[in-house]
């Protein structure tokens, strides 16, 4: 619901923190949890729960300042506005370009993950009828409703504490012998493990897209997005300390679908189906939810000038059906090209760009000492991690952030030359 303020359309504030909470876990506990362990373990190796701390601690720093930002600018845009308002246009243009791209290749990973633990043997096809699929449904103006992301939730929430707890009580009796890939623990390791299973616990900025519709934001935020991040890290804890008793570093790493391939082999096989069903549901979910995100971010983008006016059309349904269509295109090429490790090390560099430039944007607001520690944590941790991923997938970000900062900073100097002294 919207109403009419002075011409421009305002949401209701209507959203409590229960619906907040809901939301960062919806956000959360898409499908990074079922791919991102393996790469993760493959880095990290025995000290794999030293890296997921190290991903939640960075999460927890940017959480808190993406909270103290939405709480001043109440309206959707993430670090885009943040950026834009406090640092200027071209390093708000950088943070909704890295958004952009980081969560493009997020949808990437979704759609790749629907085909590894659906149809492993077909993966590309799946992903890509996976893709058109959501597209589909996104053309016609039908969005994952509330209740069905909440429902989701519970199903995953649910999926993984059962299968932690199997993986603890009843370990598989032996492993298979497979070539184990898991690196030796060192401290290069261990910031890479931390950057691929940030992966898994970034979706906690949707709560901070919430500015304009949640209760009371300035108190509500902050609790939302620390009570989903403490849920959810739990959860993970549990699962990453039953994946090394149950399987070892060394077999997680060789995997593609570790939770469903772990299961299968468990003291109750029948979980493996079930757990790949749930992560087909969980991945498709937040396949279509990332669409509607990236392809309104576009929209946003292309209205104010950053990228093309073409991009901002909207159908007689209200639909950017351009930018949608755009967007899916460009996730289909990354599934043809790539597999779900590169495409998640790619996206884990372009949020943490992403949220780099939040923290960044959150050392310009007054506040005391623990305002200002918090936030350079957040911007270091984020640089570290981003720039100790894999050297292909900093490469590739590397690339794509440039021209994409180049693209923006000429048009935007472009718009002030046109303007003239007299456009403001």
């Amino acid at each position: 619901m919207s109403s009419s303020d002075g011409g421009r359309t305002v949401l209701e504030r209507r959203v409590g923190l229960t619906g907040a909470v809901s939301v960062g876990l919806a956000a959360m506990l898409g499908a990074g949890v079922f791919v991102a362990f393996a790469p993760a373990a493959r880095a990290a190796g025995d000290l794999l729960v030293l890296a997921l701390l190290l991903a939640v601690a960075i999460a927890a720093a940017n959480a808190h300042s993406s909270a103290r930002l939405a709480a001043r600018y109440p309206e959707s845009g993430g670090a885009y506005v943040y950026g834009r308002e406090r640092l200027g246009m071209p390093w708000g243009h950088l943070a909704g370009w890295a958004f952009i791209t980081g969560k493009t290749a997020s949808c990437a990973a979704m759609a790749l993950t629907v085909g590894v633990y659906l149809f492993p043997r077909a993966q590309t096809w799946v992903a890509l009828a996976a893709i058109w699929l959501v597209l589909a449904l996104a053309l016609v103006g039908i969005q994952r409703s509330a209740h069905v992301a909440t429902a989701i939730v519970a199903l995953v929430v649910a999926t993984l504490v059962v299968v932690s707890i199997t993986l603890l009580l009843a370990p598989p009796p032996a492993l298979e012998d497979v070539p184990g890939q898991a690196a030796a623990p060192g401290p290069l390791g261990v910031l890479q493990g931390a950057g691929f299973l940030f992966f898994a616990v970034a979706g906690y900025a949707r709560i901070a897209t919430l500015g304009e519709e949640v209760r009371d934001p300035e108190r509500t935020l902050p609790r939302a997005i620390f009570v989903s991040l403490t849920i959810v890290t739990a959860l993970y804890l549990l699962l990453a300390v039953a994946l090394l008793h149950g399987v070892g570093s060394e077999w997680l790493s060789a995997r593609l679908s570790p939770v469903a391939e772990a299961a299968e082999i468990s003291g109750l096989p029948w979980l493996g189906p079930v757990v790949r069903v749930v992560a087909g549901i969980a991945a498709a979910g937040a396949l279509l939810a990332l669409v509607l995100g990236v392809s309104r971010t576009v929209l946003a983008m292309a209205r104010d000038h950053h990228l093309p006016r073409g991009l901002a059309r909207i159908d007689e349904r209200g639909v950017p059906a351009t930018a949608a269509i755009t967007v899916a295109l460009a996730v289909a090429l990354l599934v043809v090209l790539f597999d779900v490790r590169a495409v998640i090390g790619f996206s884990s560099f372009c949020i943490l760009t992403y949220y780099a430039i939040a923290n960044a944007s959150a050392l310009t607001l007054s506040s005391g000492a623990l305002g200002k520690v918090v936030p350079v944590l957040g911007l270091l941790g984020c640089l570290v991690i981003a720039w100790s991923l894999p050297s292909r997938s900093v490469a590739a970000g590397v690339v794509v952030l440039l021209v994409g900062a180049v693209v923006g900073w000429v048009r935007h100097t472009a718009r002030q030359d046109d303007d003239g002294p007299e456009g403001g």
